[in-house]
């Protein structure tokens, strides 16, 4: 089943302002409400509705670091996860035939539907909702949090809001399975200062926002794009 508006509003927990009701709404809200008020993350520090573009460079394309290989000891990681650069090598990040922006604020991005920030801002991991099973979203999401504003955020977890898995953004590591595997807040700031994610190449950067643009352009257009919210 795809997101659509129920023709109604609801409050949102974070902001309290009135959101679209949709038929996956409540259970973003029921996600925030635990990721606040039972795994102690402050509710400040948890950002809904942050936008990830795809079809322009991000700021951090001139950064100099790449990201840093899985090793055969790392943890186990969905198939995928460590090989962005296939894709990387085929694009061009100063291509003049790149998509401009649109007007449309969401048209060329990923909503994250919530994004859990450290005391200074600095996003310490994105948390994505999935009508699905979990591993399905792992990849698009882990380029989210590659490609995130500000970032890139160096965790990502994707859950139906009965399952979930925690992904470290810099090999696609799965560091945790499971309802439980959403960390409380010391735990999060210890995991993501354990699984840094540097900023990415030029190259790098322009791979994953491919890899994002597909998954992204496939979930609006397998239903109808005037109907699927997703």
């Amino acid at each position: 089943m795809h997101e659509v508006s129920l023709g109604a509003t609801l409050r949102d927990y974070l902001t309290g302002q009135d959101v679209d009701h949709t038929t996956y709404e409540d259970l973003r809200q029921a996600l925030a409400r635990l990721l606040v008020e039972e795994l102690g993350h402050p509710r400040g520090l948890v950002e809904p509705r942050v936008r990830v573009r795809f079809d322009v460079p991000p700021a951090s394309a001139n950064a100099s670091s790449p990201l840093v290989p899985p090793t055969p000891e790392a943890p186990r990681s969905f198939e995928g996860a460590d090989r962005p650069a296939d894709l990387a090598d085929l694009a061009d990040p100063a291509d003049p035939a790149a998509p401009a922006p649109s007007d449309d604020p969401d048209e060329g991005c990923r909503v994250v539907d919530l994004t859990l920030r450290d005391d200074d801002g600095t996003p310490l991991c994105i948390v994505l909702f999935c009508p699905g099973a979990p591993g399905t979203y792992a990849r698009e999401s882990v380029a989210a949090a590659r490609l995130f504003p500000g970032g890139p955020a160096p965790l990502v977890a994707v859950t139906d809001t009965r399952d979930a898995l925690l992904v470290a953004a810099v090999d696609g590591a799965v560091l945790g399975e499971g309802m439980r595997a959403l960390p409380k807040r010391d735990a999060l700031r210890r995991l993501a200062a354990e699984h840094p994610c540097p900023p990415l190449t030029p190259e790098r950067a322009a791979g994953e926002r491919r890899i994002l643009g597909a998954y992204t352009a496939f979930l609006k257009r397998c239903c109808g794009e005037d109907v699927c919210l997703l």
